[in-house]
């Protein structure tokens, strides 16, 4: 039994819960801007959280598993347990873990796929595509300074447009499968709602890069931190977390776009934890901080994500 539960506990911190939140909130945001936009429907939008879970937990085994294999990972690594490095699970069974979310995930999609046609189907396999590639495949994204953008773009640009998307599709359409975007379905609230989810999501990755510099530099991994160093990296984090709390303002300004309720200024209730982790950032590089800090960050993307979405339900129905 207790190799049993501690298998389970392996699968548990393989799939690396902490971040789960960098998946679900700009599903969480799309759906409130599709809600806002009077473009909201029920069953694309538990696909799409569905979809982006599976996602990125299919993104971590594979993470753990080549990460592993390829020797960036070693005993001077003061991130979170890898379980394929630490020996608690078999590298082929985390591989095979990867695959079939993955494969789940595509599952998910064809459904997703029938009602956003040609463009979701292009966006779904690049989705995986990148995951897979992210640490894995010849030219891994993570290891050549590629992951920010990987991360900003999927896991925020075209995480909350694509549930914009698929919403508005399956409203305004009569027809499954439209084979171009049509009208009307990613309006530019939705682009500018998904700038701070991108923001958010990739400075998680780049907390992550900061605490693994050295480690990585010595094993060869070419993240964008190991190529522009500290200072570029923590002016990078800075520079993100402005751009999260300008749009609520850029929103309530209506530049860009019409003017949305003085709620959607929600979010920057979590500005001043954000400001504490900015502080650690600018101080540390070890582990011991940073990764508290990370969790923090996870907590702040999360209520940013509920407090903007909140923000949108009410512009909508005008209680502000």
């Amino acid at each position: 039994m207790s190799t049993e539960v501690s298998r389970t506990r392996a699968w548990f911190i393989a799939s690396r819960p902490q971040t789960l939140p960098t998946g679900a909130a700009p599903v969480i945001v799309g759906t409130a801007v599709a809600y806002y936009e009077n473009l909201f429907s029920l069953w694309p939008a538990v696909a799409a959280l569905v979809g982006a879970l599976l996602i990125q937990i299919g993104t971590n085994f594979a993470n753990d598993y080549y990460d592993a294999v390829k020797g960036v990972d070693d005993d001077d690594r003061e991130g979170f347990t890898r379980v394929t490095h630490a020996g608690l699970l078999p590298p082929k069974r985390v591989k095979q873990a990867a695959f079939v979310t993955f494969g789940l995930a595509i599952l998910v999609g064809t459904y997703l796929v029938y009602v956003g046609g040609l463009p979701i189907l292009i966006i779904g396999l690049a989705s995986i595509v990148s995951g897979y590639a992210y640490a894995g495949g010849p030219y891994p994204l993570g290891s050549n300074g590629l992951g920010d953008l990987f991360v900003f773009l999927f896991f925020g640009v075209i995480a909350v447009t694509g549930t914009v998307y698929v919403q508005a599709t399956e409203k305004l359409l009569t027809e499954p499968f439209p084979m171009t975007v049509p009208e009307g379905t990613i309006p530019m609230t939705a682009i500018l709602a998904s700038l701070p989810m991108a923001a958010f999501a990739t400075n998680v990755l780049v907390i992550n890069n900061i605490r693994d510099l050295e480690n990585d530099k010595e094993a060869g991994k070419q993240t964008l931190a190991v190529l522009i160093g500290y200072g570029w990296s923590r002016i990078e984090f800075i520079g993100l977390t402005v751009l999260a709390y300008i749009v609520p303002i850029l929103l309530w300004l209506g530049i860009g776009t019409s003017p949305v309720g003085v709620s959607i200024l929600l979010p920057l209730l979590t500005l001043p934890f954000a400001l504490g982790i900015i502080r650690t950032i600018l101080n540390q590089t070890d582990g011991a901080a940073l990764n508290p800090a990370l969790e923090n960050l996870g907590k702040v993307l999360f209520a940013y994500a509920i407090l903007f979405a909140v923000g949108m339900v009410m512009s909508n129905v005008q209680l502000l």
